[in-house]
């Protein structure tokens, strides 16, 4: 038998870990997945969780039944490659071959953010904002001064997922105040079209663009700008930038600046072939660069390292991993959204959609995950798990 350990059960972690079950069976290869929590987390959809949207809850069970795989839960607390053995909680699991998909967490480094700012590293995060959120709308519905100032909530961040959550929570909280703070403009690697779509949608839900704000503290009711403006909160969530864990550094691997686990082109550690890298967790490079962190190119990662794996236990040689973007698409609310289409290096083409279309589109690509991860326990890669990423072998 060959053991597997495939680390980490967001959408990379549970795509690589079916696909490794599938294309081992044949081969001895045995799965283990390990998780912090028996939950399976969109986190493509925590912004609505935070807006105080319910969304269907599936169990990591669920999901891997019928696969063959062992679901250990727990948090992981060391990697030691040498000995190839994982510390979860108080049990060591050994292992031959290891998929790291862990992930990226929230970029703490800025002073106060761990102590007073929301974020999406779990869903409890987001669970806590809406209730927070929720308590202040009752605040002002309560209020005996009509007149006061509106309750505040500041979004830390103009990337695709501060935009996002900017929208949804000044759609579903209109007594709210909602301001994005963004380093540029938000929506800045966008074609101008689909830009000012995106403002125009900002400006009608009443989002506060601050652009050009640098934040240098976040305090239990303020954030701190550089220059020492203070922007009074109510709540605060940051979405200003990611990083992996420390665990992989810690055991060894050669990580970037970033802490991602810096992998060959068939996803394996340059400094230890035995583990694979996928997803947020991983540095891969392609002709363009080095990939950005999203679902559209975790996913790919995740079946290919699994693919890699299989082969080299049939004594080939790994394909190389290509990939090329299609899209960025960003929902601005249940109502509304916007589709700029892509060159494969993620620079904007012409084309872009908008509105009722685009809406439709961004459900469909970021729609449930489960539908597709039933045809991948058949053996097949359907398209919609791909994120119409165009991922190329």
């Amino acid at each position: 038998m060959t053991d597997i350990l495939v680390l980490g059960a967001g959408y990379t972690g549970i795509a690589a870990a079916i696909r490794a079950a599938v294309r081992t069976r044949r081969h001895g290869g045995r799965v283990t997945l390990v998780n912090a929590s028996p939950r399976f987390t969109e986190r493509l959809r925590l912004h609505q969780t935070a807006a105080g949207e319910r969304l269907a809850d599936h169990s990591i069970d669920e999901v891997i039944a019928g696969t063959g795989i062992e679901c250990v839960l727990g948090l992981v607390t060391r990697l030691d490659p040498v000995r190839r053995e994982v510390t979860v909680g108080e049990r060591v699991l050994g292992y031959d071959k290891l998929i790291y998909a862990l992930g990226s967490v929230t970029d703490m480094s800025v002073p106060g953010v761990a102590e007073h700012a929301y974020d999406y590293d779990d869903h409890d995060q987001a669970v806590r904002l809406a209730s927070r959120l929720r308590g202040l709308d009752k605040g002002l519905d309560e209020g005996p001064d009509k007149a006061r100032d509106k309750g505040t909530v500041v979004v830390a961040g103009g990337g695709l997922t501060g935009v996002e959550s900017a929208a949804e929570l000044a759609e579903a909280h209109p007594g709210l105040r909602v301001v994005l703070l963004t380093r540029g403009r938000p929506g800045a690697m966008m074609g101008a079209k689909a830009r000012a779509h995106l403002d125009r949608a900002l400006r009608r839900l009443g989002v506060e663009v601050r652009d050009g704000a640098v934040v240098t503290k976040v305090l239990p009711d303020a954030v701190e700008l550089a220059g020492g403006e203070r922007i009074p909160s109510d709540a605060t969530l940051w979405t200003a930038g990611t990083r992996g864990l420390p665990l992989p550094e810690q055991a060894g691997l050669t990580v970037d600046s970033r802490g991602r686990v810096v992998v060959d082109s068939a996803l394996r550690s340059v400094s230890h072939p035995d583990v694979y890298a996928v997803g947020d967790a991983a540095a891969v490079s392609q002709p363009f660069g080095v990939m950005h962190g999203t679902c559209q190119g975790g996913v790919p990662t995740g079946l290919h390292a699994a693919d890699a794996l299989a082969a080299e236990l049939r004594g080939r040689t790994p394909r190389a991993f290509r990939f090329g973007y299609v899209h960025q698409p960003v929902s601005l609310g249940r109502r509304d959204a916007v589709i700029q289409f892509t060159h494969p290096d993620d620079t904007p083409r012409r084309w872009y959609l908008a509105g009722r279309w685009a809406v439709r589109y961004k459900e469909t690509v970021s729609s449930s995950p489960m539908p597709s991860y039933r045809l991948l326990k058949r053996g097949l890669v359907p398209v919609a798990l791909f994120r119409l990423s165009a991922a190329f072998k």
